[in-house]
């Protein structure tokens, strides 16, 4: 029985280079993809005593920023922590450059992680806008756990604004997509000296499913 000769191809060469074209298309395409969804906006809920409040950070723009909080999400260390201070146009009165924001994020010193390298306003193009979240701090990288929502627009914040002497702003990394209401009714509390007399609870901040309704969530 007679066996047909193999015909080598003349194109082999080719066929093998097309089919690593594709498959390294392939895997670039994958990695774009992944980095694409690595850094796509995250979905966090705060809930407390007096409501929930709905927010999105983003990490595209604020990396450091964004990790350093989620580390505390994920943690659990916001659990049973408190918004603490507001900064309303009344206990403003006496001051220069004056602000409306609300503090929280008061977590116990042994739980507080290390302090982060500040990511500005001028590095993010994250301004204090309305709803915006940012971090607290005293001196330039000392932020760790406490952060704050702006009530209206905050300039002053901004990377080259007088709140803070040493004019690198604050840390912009998100801002709220609903519950402004529930931000300005804590503002709205009783205050000494800026601080509440009576704390507003933490008692949870959870990252959200973007699948998953905010609106099912705050309802609960």
């Amino acid at each position: 029985m007679r066996f047909p000769i193999p015909v080598k191809s003349t194109n082999f060469p080719a066929i093998i280079s097309i089919h690593m074209k594709k498959g390294i298309f392939i895997w670039l395409l994958a990695g774009i993809s992944y980095a694409t969804f690595a850094q796509s906006p995250v979905h966090c809920v705060i809930k407390t005593n007096l409501g929930n409040i709905a927010i999105e950070l983003y990490p595209a723009k604020a990396p450091a920023t964004v990790a350093n909080f989620m580390r505390y999400v994920d943690k659990n260390l916001y659990n049973g922590s408190s918004f603490f201070r507001v900064c309303t146009p009344a206990n403003e009165a006496t001051r220069k450059i004056k602000i409306q924001v609300i503090q929280g994020g008061n977590v116990p010193d042994k739980q507080a992680l290390d302090s982060i390298k500040i990511e500005t306003t001028k590095q993010t193009g994250l301004l204090h806008k309305n709803g915006t979240l940012s971090m607290a701090r005293s001196g330039p990288n000392s932020a760790t756990s406490e952060f704050f929502i702006c009530i209206n627009d905050q300039p002053a914040l901004d990377y080259g604004g007088a709140r803070n002497p040493d004019g690198k702003g604050f840390a912009a990394f998100g801002r709220v997509t609903k519950g402004m209401d529930v931000v300005r009714k804590i503002q709205a509390q009783k205050d000494t000296s800026q601080y509440l007399v009576t704390p507003v609870k933490i008692y949870s901040i959870s990252r959200v499913n973007k699948s998953k309704s905010v609106d099912v969530i705050l309802i609960h």
